[in-house]
Parts: C-alpha cells; structure tokens; sequence
C-alpha cells in the first residue's frame, strides 16, 4: 500500500493532498441552480430526464396534472404485464416464476409451455462455471465482499469466452443466457471462499440438479444439508421476480444501457452494473435496512410501544441514532409514492413464514416503522413528502426468515437482476445507435501558466 505519512524531505501527507482539492474544487449548489443543471439527471420536481425509449419495462408511481406531480399507487409492469398478474399466475399454477420472467424480459412475450421448459433446461445446462474458473478466479483470489467477487468474475469470464466481442443478437443471447444462469454460480463460490478465507469455517460445494428451479438451485448450493421446502424455495422465487426488473432509469441497468452504447462488450457491461448495485444508494440499501433496524431493535426496548419507536425514529432522522446519516433506509422512493408494490407482495407473502419461523414480533415491527416513518419526517424535517416503503426495507427482513446471510443481500439482488440487464442491453444494441453522452457546463477559472520555479 502507499504511505502517506512518511516524514522524509519532499513527502506530502494524504491529509495535505485531500486539502489541496478542496481548496481548488468547489461547485456550490447555487451555481447548479443557476446553469439550470438536472443534477442526477432529475427535473426540479423529482421526475427522471427522458433519456430514452423501452419497451422491457415500466415503473408507475405518480400522475402529472397541470405541470404538478400527484402520488398515485405504484405499478410495476414487465412487458406492459402487472408483476401482481404474475406473481398470481404462477401461484395458481403453484410453479416458479424466474425463469419465466426472465425470458418475458428478453423476448417480450409470455413463455409457452415448451419455451417455459426449454429456458429451464438452458439455466441449467450453462450454471456450471468453465473448467477450472472457480479454482483460478475465486478460490485463490478470495473477497471480504461478495458483490466485489461478482463483478470481478463476470469481467474475468471474458477470457473465458471464444468470441467475447461479437456484438451481434446471436452472439449476445449465448452470452446473456449463460451469464443469467452463471450468476448464482460465481454468488455461491464467492460465498463459500469467503466463508473459509475469512470466516474460518468449512465450505462446501453441491452439484446442480437438473429438476432445480433458480430459487432451488441457490438453496441447494447455500445449506449444508441441502434440504429446504417448496415453501421457502417458493418464496425466495418471488424475491427473484419482485428484482428481475425495474426500467431503464434505476441506476444499474443504465450504467448497463451507456456502456453497451459504447459498443464494448458483455462482461464489461455487467460488470459496471455490479459495481453500481452495489452502492448503499442502490442495492445495496437492504443491507443498510438491516444495520438500521438492528440498531433499533437494540434501543428500544417495547417494540409494541409506538410513541418509544417513533422517538427512536426521530432520533435517527436527526443524525443522532444508528449510522448518523439522518436517512430511515428503505423508506421513500424515487418514482413510487403511495406504495411500492414489490414490497407490498412481498410483505403479504412473507407472513406465513413468518408466524412458522417465529418471526412475527419482528415482522410486526418493520410495519411498526414503515407506518410511523412519515409522520416522524414531517416532524423533524418540516417537509410534507409522501414516503412508502420500498422493497429493500422488506428484503433483508424476508432473507433473513430464509436463513441466508447478510454477505448474500445485495449478491442476491444481483443474481435476479442480470435477467433486466440482459435485456436493456440486446434493446440497446438492437434499438440504441448512439453513443449516450450527456452534457456537462464547464466552469473554468482562467488561470496563466506559469513556470515551475515562480510558482
């Protein structure tokens, strides 16, 4: 590592480095406001710039009357399909849903019965790593962080690949398919190197079975004895389809959208969109969820006690409780105001396994929070904002019932959405035809050069 500190003549020490930026690189936000800049690519009212067109999928939230945005509930749709719709068809059938969402994505349509089949039989024929790939890119070069393992192992699969850099649909749906089906793979590896490396305990590796639904596949490879319910499996599943998706603005899946306008290839595409999920801002919000409510649940001592919950939460937007960022993680959305409806088909579904797992008094809690959270942001902050919980506030909760471990929150969201990824890029590629290249206002401070010894 580079040092810093050393006290030799002409060393620098990184405090000094870090106030000499400051002094030279101050954008105020005034000077945003008057270049009329859409900072994060947000209109004043909070509704994304229009940077594209897509037929994968749509997010509702809100209605626009006379120029003023109106909170509405929120919808969720997959190729102009309802998740509700198929969330309870694939219940009524009372099979996995993956798999199918996965190909709707990518093809635009539902799955025949056949093609339903075949996409099954696709994931599993491609979730072995190549020969030796887990050998030389996991288990010798081992990571504290799950999501660092996943994008360093999707970008190293390119060496792995006959013909990395073939933009065209043919080629892209092999790599799509075999990356779809190869995440879990890389997730469980990642996980159990870890385990070993870190951990100081026993990993374990468990072949695929070819009746294996995704949802099962990942059970499979994460419990010692192999052994879950259809019941769990199932649930899990949904988590799978509730993540699957989510348009084109959420972060990840436009970083996947402007490097693929790039023309550069796959690998380096998912892998920024790894890189990008695994922000606290982004995917990585369930695992902050989690911090949170366990800080909570250790300072409030009657859970039932709504006035004790909401001073805590007060306490926290505050900045004087939990990470003192003044943020109640998984609360608030960017397009969802009245309801996120992931996280209300998730939060219903999960009851039953709550009341078998003893989760209930926990469960009962997070719906504690989720109801006191906008009453205590008004309260401390003044604003009048509409805020619904998002999926991520539930997720972790719902994770945790299943037994699996927080290193594996984010990974998970990860492993479901590389199917909306795959999709946005063969849009893109097929539909795009621009490098996307927004502008940026320079604000130069003119300055003369001058020699080295005048300065």
């Amino acid at each position: 590592m580079q040092r810093f500190n050393q006290e030799t003549p002409g060393s620098i020490t990184l405090e000094e480095l870090c106030a000499e930026y400051k002094k030279n690189n101050v954008i105020t936000p005034e000077e945003f406001e008057r270049h009329r800049v859409k900072r994060g690519l947000r209109n004043a009212d909070g509704t994304g710039v229009m940077a594209g067109l897509t037929h994968v999928c749509n997010v509702h939230g809100y209605l626009i009357a006379d120029g003023d945005k109106i909170p509405d509930k929120g919808e969720l749709t997959y190729r102009g399909i309802n998740i509700e719709d198929i969330v309870r068809g694939c219940d009524q059938e009372d099979r996995f849903g993956f798999e199918e969402v996965a190909w709707l994505l990518i093809f635009g349509q539902l799955p025949t019965r056949s093609q339903y089949q075949a996409m099954c039989r696709l994931l599993f024929e491609n979730r072995e790593l190549p020969e030796y790939f887990p050998e030389d890119m996991i288990i010798k070069a081992p990571s504290k962080n799950i999501m660092n393992k996943l994008a360093r192992s999707v970008l190293a699969l390119y060496s792995y690949d006959d013909n990395p850099d073939d933009l065209s649909l043919e080629n892209t749906m092999r790599q799509s398919i075999a990356l779809i089906a190869r995440m879990p793979s890389i997730m469980s590896y990642a996980y159990q190197v870890k385990r070993r490396h870190f951990d100081k305990e026993s990993m374990f590796f468990h072949p695929y079975e070819p009746d294996h639904a995704t949802a099962e596949a990942i059970l499979n490879a994460l419990r010692p004895d192999r052994k879950f319910t259809h019941q769990e499996a199932k649930l899990l599943d949904l988590l799978l389809m509730l993540h699957a998706e989510h348009g084109g603005g959420n972060n990840s899946t436009f970083t996947t959208r402007v490097l693929t306008s790039a023309g550069t290839d796959i690998y380096s595409a998912i892998g920024a969109a790894v890189g990008s999920l695994k922000g606290f801002k982004h995917g990585g919000a369930n695992h902050r969820v989690r911090q949170m409510m366990d800080d909570l649940m250790a300072h409030v001592e009657r859970w039932d006690d709504e006035d004790e919950v909401e001073a805590y939460l007060e306490k926290i937007l505050r900045g004087e409780a939990a990470d003192g960022s003044g943020l109640i993680y998984g609360m608030g959305h960017a397009i969802y105001t009245l309801s996120d409806p992931r996280a209300v088909i998730l939060k219903e579904k999960a009851r039953d396994l709550a009341r078998e797992k003893g989760f209930d008094k926990k469960l009962a809690l997070y719906e504690t929070v989720e109801r006191l959270s906008p009453a205590a942001f008004r309260k401390v902050t003044g604003k009048e904002k509409v805020l619904c919980a998002n999926v991520d506030f539930y997720s972790g909760l719902v994770y945790e019932m299943l037994g699996i471990p927080e290193d594996l929150f984010t990974p998970l969201f990860a492993v479901s959405r590389i199917a909306g990824w795959c999709a946005h890029r063969i849009e893109e590629l097929t539909t795009g035809g621009r490098i996307i290249r927004p502008a940026y206002r320079a604000l130069p401070v003119n300055q003369h050069y001058v020699p080295l010894d005048q300065r």
